[in-house]
């Protein structure tokens, strides 16, 4: 028997009313917090031009690209693999505008292959936001801060912000003797928090022993004020080792300084997998979930690449995982409004209609409905068709006349068989309804 062909390519999704209205809810939620804090969105295109971005794109992020030729022009297009390298081009290219610094929120999709037996999606919704044009410690604590207050703000259960700063890591690797092929390795491995490989490669390439013994311990150090002692030890008097961990102490002091240090850890192997990352880096952890929900970090040399040299620190944040986070851990709210079903018979529908836009006109959500069958059994025909469709509210015109002025108002339990109703006159029904549709009754 040969095996059936998938119809939805794999790792792609498709979102049903009530988990896309959950999503799109938290989209909300993350952008209005966002632009409380002066980051405005911006809607990025589809897909570039493959030659134009790929300047800001590492080689392995390449390598996973969706590629298309157009055309229009016959060059090849490539479909958006990531958000920070578009930004960056906007930028450069000065669609931004000309006050610095920049402050800008997106959400949008990002598209790369990935190997089926690695379980990631290839289509990843994101929400981002990246702060350009300035580089002190107190925008890279701006940034964490506000991520903070992200997590906070969508309620995620059990949440850390590993931090750290690639480089001190880097500095360590390029002293440490490797050749340019065996320190790329090394990095790649320290971003997997790959241990094994790690050393495996320290091995090949004939390290003293002291000098693999330092390196192996960074990825092991996290925590908070004893991480930075450490790695001061290490660097002793060395510039080019000091200065980065300068820069995470001075950020450190300032996320205490704005109270969010208890869901910090500071971690010298945080070491992020996009290579134009050049500074802190953060990845965000949560107990309901087995990997990074997000993360980002500062790319000072990322804009450069496209032709204006500006300092940026950014990060996205990966929405399924955020949401199946948030799931895990009981804390998915409401998908929306709740729906109110009109049931009316046909000489009815004129009224029917009018009172339905009153009630979208307050913003409750609406469908209307015929009856079928004879007024006699109307009622009962409602509660069964009610239950059936698992309806919360319903309501239904009382009397003959083509405008009744009083409404029968069915509220039905998910859990129990039994109903309340309610009759009330045709005026006071929004009022009434408006805290039914938010779920306050």
């Amino acid at each position: 028997m040969k095996p059936l062909r998938s119809l939805i390519p794999i790792g792609t999704a498709t979102l049903l009313p009530h988990t896309a209205q959950s999503v799109r809810r938290l989209e909300d939620q993350l952008l209005a917090h966002l632009s409380t804090w002066g980051y405005q969105e911006i809607i990025l295109p589809t897909f570039e031009y493959l030659d134009v971005l790929a300047v800001g794109l590492a080689s392995e992020i390449l390598e996973k690209c969706y590629k298309f030729a157009d055309w229009a022009s016959g060059r090849i297009l490539v479909l958006r693999p990531d958000a920070t390298a578009q930004i960056a081009r906007m930028v450069a290219m000065g669609l931004g505008g000309e006050a610095l610094p920049l402050r800008f929120s997106y959400r949008t999709t990002v598209f790369r292959y990935e190997p089926e037996h690695r379980g990631r999606d290839r289509e990843v919704f994101q929400v981002g936001f990246e702060l350009i044009g300035i580089d002190t410690s107190h925008s890279d604590a701006e940034v964490v801060t506000l991520l903070a207050g992200l997590l906070e703000r969508i309620g995620l259960p059990e949440w850390k912000i590993s931090l750290g700063h690639v480089g001190f890591f880097k500095a360590l690797l390029a002293q440490s003797g490797l050749s340019p092929n065996g320190r790329k390795q090394a990095e790649v491995a320290a971003a997997h928090k790959d241990l094994p490989r790690l050393e495996q490669i320290l091995e090949t390439e004939r390290l003293s022993r002291s000098t693999v013994r330092d390196i192996l311990q960074v990825p092991e150090r996290y925590g908070r004020d004893e991480v930075l002692e450490w790695g001061m030890r290490i660097a002793g008097k060395d510039l080019q080792l000091r200065k980065p961990l300068q820069r995470l102490a001075q950020v450190y002091r300032q996320l205490k300084t704005n109270g969010v240090q208890d869901r910090i850890l500071l971690d010298l192997g945080e070491f992020r997998g996009f290579d134009y990352y050049d500074g802190v880096v953060f990845d965000v952890f949560t107990s309901t979930f087995g990997s990074e929900i997000g993360g980002g970090g500062r790319y000072n040399h990322l804009v450069g690449r496209f032709g204006r040299d500006l300092p940026a620190i950014g990060l996205g944040l990966d929405l399924d995982r955020v949401f199946s986070a948030l799931e895990r851990g009981g804390h998915v709210g409401g998908n929306g409004l709740k729906p109110v079903r009109i049931f009316t018979f046909p000489h009815q529908t004129e009224a029917s209609f009018a009172l339905a836009q009153r009630l979208r006109g307050v913003g409750i959500c609406v469908i209307e409905e015929m009856i079928e069958g004879s007024p006699k059994s109307a009622l009962n025909w409602v509660i069964t068709v009610a239950r059936h469709r698992g309806v919360s509210c319903a309501l239904i015109f009382e009397g003959k006349t083509r405008t009744p002025r009083s409404v029968l108002v069915l509220e039905f339990t998910p859990s129990s068989k039994n109903h309340r109703q309610t009759r009330m006159s045709v005026q006071e029904i929004p009022k009434r309804l408006q805290a039914f549709s938010h779920g306050n009754v």
